[in-house]
């Protein structure tokens, strides 16, 4: 009985020890270094500087049916509910990245289109009012400026003319005022073209397997190392597990022309060019119809300072493979004024090499695309044509020379006639028609909207 009870206290003893060595012991500090990889380290570099962007669009006008004898004010008294629903601004929000320590901001087009009003919340909870510096719905791709009392965290521009397949990427987003959201995956594929609607499509993607949506758009794309290599765009709404982005490069040269001239100054290498066709592939000695032939060189133009001709068969762009006539064009596209490019082209069976210049596109440029292109020469319409050719038109440019030969000729386009409007472009002066016929060197056809006299009338080139 002693011993039972001497081992009883012994034990009470033993576990009141311990008890008491567990309460009174330190915490264990656990060791981060270990855990702190690459990717940790990226977000705690970059995370400072991507910022949520909140904007306020334009109120939807709604018609009042009773306006008559009701009035608005009676309206709105009565169906509040309604009035409200109909006229309260939208919101929405997307996230950017600091690029300057100025306040300058580069985040997705789509982000601040219509906005009226735009927010911006930093890390800290500091929130500031946005002005949209600049806007390119092509690139999809828009600039914003606010004013800090203090320099700003900022991430400088990488590159991202060597990414690698497989390689690990992350996006960091600041959606829906949630902080910072992080995803990580790989790049799975490079020089993707996106349709993001009928009407837009987008060029050089880089495709990542990272979730993109909606609140992380316009916040950055790293690689490994921290490095800012592109914009993530949530364009793709019916992806699952997919992500683009657009490369750091393309954005660059964007970035730079709304930031210096608010818009995007495109230029034109100056030529027309048509796809290569098996036949035609074959004819130039060819086992492949990757690439597209040079069918016109225009004078004063970038492509004839380079040495270009018609006949050559254009091949690689800064290294890119020109698969067909759409990709060339995508291509050219992502240019600026005074950019350069390296230009890889066949002539005679042997590859040769250029160093483009892209040039502004000059009123001059244009005219003598509409004369050697649509076989047609326009000027702005003022009282005296109008009263020599009977023009009824107010708006438009008049036609005042025809090559019978040419596209025009051959439908039966005549001086006096007027131009309105080219594929979905209103012409209202020689000013619009200029931009639209770029516009239209694009393609392989170009539909017309013509006046004469009080009659209109569609005709389709195919120049």
């Amino acid at each position: 009985m002693q011993t039972s009870r001497r081992a009883f206290w012994s034990r009470v003893l033993v576990f009141g020890a311990i008890l008491v060595g567990l309460i009174g012991a330190p915490a264990v500090a656990y060791d981060t270094g270990n855990r702190r990889t690459p990717i940790v380290t990226a977000v705690e570099q970059v995370g400072p500087a991507v910022v949520n962007i909140f904007t306020e669009e334009a109120p939807r006008q709604t018609k009042n049916p009773f306006r008559g004898f009701m009035g608005d004010q009676l309206f709105e008294k009565f169906f509040q509910e309604y009035y409200d629903q109909n006229h309260s601004n939208r919101r929405s929000l997307g996230s950017g990245v600091i690029i300057d320590p100025k306040g300058y901001i580069l985040t997705n087009e789509h982000v601040v289109a219509k906005a009226v009003r735009v927010k911006v919340t930093l890390i800290d909870n500091r929130e500031f009012e946005g002005k949209v510096v600049g806007a390119d719905i092509k690139s999809d791709l828009a600039v914003i400026k606010i004013d800090p009392n203090r320099p700003l965290p900022y991430v400088q521009m990488g590159r991202s003319n060597d990414l690698m397949i497989g390689e690990t990427v992350v996006a960091i987003g600041n959606p829906f005022g949630l902080k910072h959201t992080v995803t990580t995956g790989i790049i799975s594929a490079v020089d993707r073209t996106i349709r993001a609607s009928e009407k837009q499509v987008f060029n050089d993607f880089i495709q990542v397997d990272a979730s993109i949506n909606p609140g992380n758009s316009g916040g950055p794309l790293l690689n490994i190392n921290g490095s800012l290599i592109g914009i993530n765009t949530a364009i793709f709404k019916d992806a699952q597990g997919i992500g683009f982005a657009i490369p750091i490069d393309n954005a660059r040269r964007i970035v730079d022309d709304l930031l210096h001239y608010g818009k995007v100054r495109r230029g034109w290498l100056g030529v027309s060019v048509q796809d290569l066709t098996p036949k035609v592939a074959r004819h130039f000695g060819l086992n492949h119809v990757h690439g597209v032939l040079v069918t016109n060189v225009f004078h004063r133009s970038p492509a004839k300072e380079a040495g270009l001709q018609p006949g050559d068969i254009l091949l690689r762009i800064d290294g890119h493979e020109i698969t067909d006539k759409s990709d060339y064009f995508r291509k050219i596209a992502s240019y600026t004024v005074d950019d350069h490019f390296r230009l890889k082209y066949l002539r005679d069976g042997q590859r040769r090499r250029a160093r483009v210049h892209i040039s502004p596109v000059s009123p001059n440029a244009a005219g003598e695309m509409a004369k050697q292109w649509l076989g047609v020469s326009v000027r702005d319409i003022n009282w005296k044509r109008a009263r020599r050719h009977n023009i009824m038109a107010r708006n438009g440019v008049v036609v005042i020379k025809v090559r019978p030969n040419g596209p025009s000729g051959e439908v039966g386009i005549q001086p006096g006639d007027v131009i309105r409007q080219m594929n979905e472009s209103k012409i209202r002066n020689l000013g619009e028609f200029n931009t639209a016929i770029l516009e239209a060197g694009k393609l392989s056809s170009v539909l017309l909207l013509v006046q004469r006299g009080r009659n209109s009338y569609y005709v389709t080139l195919e120049p």
